[in-house]
């Protein structure tokens, strides 16, 4: 199944190709020989090392970095390779496309803190369909499944005939997300506003706390059933506002006539953001597999394996 004879030219030129169709908007990638051979062949090698490890079993290959740090590129960038060079089937999917309707999110926003109607942290996904997928794509006896999609310009989920369905059995699913493999604070470290969304609209803590207890209870479940787990490291918190910038101009490109985001728009919205991001950098350096640093200029800059 898996001895294929890998032809680098072939497979480098479908790696330029298909970034070429990623250059529409914003600066265009730098270094692309340079990258392809010392980052994206050394990341599928050890994903490839560890599908042969698990005797050939499905392995969930977690993808997580800031917003923006090109977590869908990398991800189609890599199921490019596993294909040309292990001839790997691969599945991607975001963390995003299991978000709660709007529906589900305003109830919430009702219960439990007016904070939690905008999507983004644990709490706003549905964590039993997201941990159902999870667990089917890892079954021996596989049955087709449907993936949902998220259709972030109209802020609600897609309806089922848009969903993606998966018909095989994959070898490895990428499993990318701003928050996957988020860790939890502890409760004294919640205390203290990060920024002036917690300061003014979470002054009882209960949309604090509540995220976080997600993350320790139902999230963790989900991160268990990661295999090997890869985190972009970007260089801080600010750039998470530049390169969302960029994401909104992307989504304006592709969606026309549809509602984006104004940057004051962005500037509120990743303050949702900022508490788990920052904990992430701090934790994730230590806890993930594979540990890529992320330069001002949105390339590789180093790679560490733990």
């Amino acid at each position: 199944m898996n001895k294929v004879k890998f032809n680098f030219s072939k497979t480098k030129e479908k790696y330029l190709k298909f970034l070429k169709t990623q250059e529409g908007v914003g600066e265009p990638f730098k270094d692309k020989a340079g990258q392809f051979k010392n980052f994206y062949i050394p990341i599928s090698e050890i994903i490839f090392k560890n599908f042969l490890k698990s005797n050939k079993k499905t392995r969930i290959i977690g993808l997580a970095g800031g917003q923006g740090s090109g977590k869908s590129t990398i991800s189609k960038v890599l199921q490019i390779i596993l294909k040309e060079k292990f001839n790997l089937k691969t599945t991607i999917f975001s963390i995003d496309d299991f978000y709660k309707t709007y529906k589900e999110r305003k109830k919430m926003s009702k219960k439990i803190s007016s904070l939690f109607l905008t999507r983004g942290v644990p709490g706003t996904h549905d964590h039993k369909l997201l941990h159902k997928c999870l667990k089917n794509l890892k079954k021996k006896s596989f049955q087709k499944i449907l993936i949902p999609q998220f259709d972030k310009s109209n802020d609600d989920r897609y309806k089922k005939k848009k969903w993606i369905e998966v018909k095989s059995k994959p070898d490895i699913v990428i499993f990318e997300g701003w928050c996957v493999g988020a860790m939890p604070q502890k409760k004294k470290d919640l205390e203290k506003p990060i920024n002036d969304l917690e300061r003014l609209e979470d002054t009882n803590m209960i949309w604090r706390k509540t995220t976080n207890q997600e993350i320790k209870y139902n999230y963790k479940k989900l991160f268990d059933s990661i295999d090997l787990l890869i985190f972009l490291k970007i260089p801080s918190f600010k750039y998470v506002y530049k390169w969302r910038l960029l994401q909104e101009k992307k989504l304006k490109k592709k969606s026309k006539g549809k509602k984006i985001m104004s940057n004051t728009e962005v500037k509120k919205f990743i303050m949702y953001y900022e508490r788990i991001t920052k904990n992430m950098l701090q934790k994730l350096s230590k806890k993930s597999n594979i540990l890529i640093n992320i330069d001002t200029k949105h390339r590789f800059k180093s790679i560490k394996f733990n």
